[in-house]
């Protein structure tokens, strides 16, 4: 199940991180992980809610692997 971001969530947090990816099917960008109820809830009321699944999108790691 792919859950929706809201508008309110801070700028920053969900854009850089590796579970928020582009879907084809809504055309828009979603969290991939499977939030229960109420992770789900504190994702979308509270301003300050410190995701447990963030992880940051590391663009470069496979490159500095091969160094």
């Amino acid at each position: 199940m792919y859950n929706k971001r809201k508008k309110k969530q801070p700028v920053g947090s969900c854009e850089s991180c590796v579970n928020y990816a582009y879907d084809q099917e809504y055309e828009e960008y979603v969290c991939m992980i499977d939030l229960d109820e109420d992770e789900y809830y504190r994702f979308l009321n509270e301003p300050n809610y410190a995701c447990p699944y963030f992880k940051l999108d590391d663009e470069y790691a496979v490159v500095r692997k091969q160094n």
